[in-house]
């Protein structure tokens, strides 16, 4: 069974009944068990592979997610294209919980590395614009038609996780990015390394700890709510949107990538 659009749930964005006509298919790949079974069904008319990042009950931290086993799997079923929703904090007063971000630069502030050519070939792939640039001008487009809260750029900072920033280190990280989280990345890495095309939709639940804002859980859980209700929609909205064909330079990311 085959697909051509891949979509990565976050947090809380674990339900399959979006897509018409649905399978579980267990995909097997050589780096070991992906997160869940993937679900392939159709949305609006395209044929798509639906993952549960964490686990379709959360059992997942995001330090054990097996992120090669991931993207190689929709590499498996014929994915070309990945839409990714990563729920993210805020490191900005601007960027507020609720709001929507498609991210245009990351930040790798985490110790271990992931990379589909550690062993074998040495291979350097391009990531100076690390998402791809025809998927994010459909979701911004497809946030300003939807009047969205959103913004069209923002520099994700990924941590190791699963613990939460210190106040220092949040304050640090200001300096650097809008946004952070903790799987995003390897994640775009990955699929570049593969030819995907990948595009984060970056949902805030909350600020970070830079904030003098006490935020309770019930407060993020409501905000998440609300922000995987938005998810549907863009999704729903951007997926007929794009091309069959690709024209970006996602699809060529091997070829003067390898020593």
């Amino acid at each position: 069974m085959k697909a051509e659009i891949g979509i990565i749930g976050g947090t809380g964005i674990y339900d399959p009944t979006m897509f018409k006509d649905v399978k579980e298919v267990k995909v097997k790949v050589p780096y070991g068990r992906p997160s869940d079974y993937y679900f392939i069904g159709e949305l609006e008319g395209r044929k798509v592979a639906f993952l549960p990042r964490h686990g379709r009950d959360h059992s997942i931290p995001p330090h054990d997610i097996n992120y090669k086993a991931n993207i190689y799997g929709f590499k498996q079923l014929g994915v070309t294209r990945i839409l990714a929703s990563c729920a993210t904090g805020s490191l900005k007063e601007e960027y507020k919980p609720g709001d929507i971000v498609i991210p245009d630069q990351f930040i790798d502030w985490k110790k271990t590395r992931v990379t589909f050519y550690d062993t074998g070939n040495v291979v350097h792939v391009s990531l100076a614009d690390p998402f791809c640039p025809e998927l994010r001008k459909i979701l911004i487009e497809t946030c300003e038609s939807l009047d969205i809260p959103y913004h069209d750029k923002g520099t994700y900072l990924c941590i190791e996780g699963p613990r939460f920033s210190t106040r220092a280190e949040s304050k640090m990280f200001r300096n650097f990015a809008e946004l952070i989280g903790m799987t995003g990345v390897p994640e775009c890495i990955l699929a570049r390394e593969q030819e995907i095309c990948f595009a984060i939709i970056a949902t805030i639940t909350d600020y970070d700890v830079w904030a003098e804002k006490p935020v309770s859980a019930q407060e993020v859980v409501k905000v998440m709510k609300e922000n995987n209700q938005k998810v549907k929609e863009i999704l729903r909205k951007a997926i007929p949107q794009i091309p069959k064909e690709r024209n970006c330079f996602c699809k060529d990311a091997l070829k003067e990538a390898k020593i």
